[in-house]
């Protein structure tokens, strides 16, 4: 399994609920088993520079590969990446 970890900073503090609604669209993507986009509760102690979290899990790599394809992707990333100032993204190989 693979879990698919984005997180993402916004410009201007009044797009985070744009780019956070922009994100969910992504849940219409069958590929993934699991996928959920929220916002970061800002209570770290040291950094609260991310807005906006994506957790998606998928069966493997083909699976993570085919959700980064669709249609979709491309439109959503088109939406959110103007709105955006940072985008850190993690794919981990974890046990099912």
């Amino acid at each position: 399994m693979i879990r698919h970890i984005v997180f993402f900073s916004v410009r201007r503090k009044e797009d985070v609920e744009a780019v956070r609604s922009g994100l969910q669209e992504l849940s219409k993507i069958p590929h993934s088993k699991h996928f959920e986009v929220t916002l970061n509760t800002k209570v770290d102690l040291f950094s609260n520079a991310i807005d906006v979290v994506v957790y998606a899990e998928f069966e493997d790599e083909a699976a993570l590969a085919a959700y980064k394809a669709h249609p979709i992707y491309a439109e959503t990333t088109g939406r959110v990446k103007p709105l955006r100032e940072l985008r850190y993204s993690a794919d981990v190989v974890a046990a099912a």
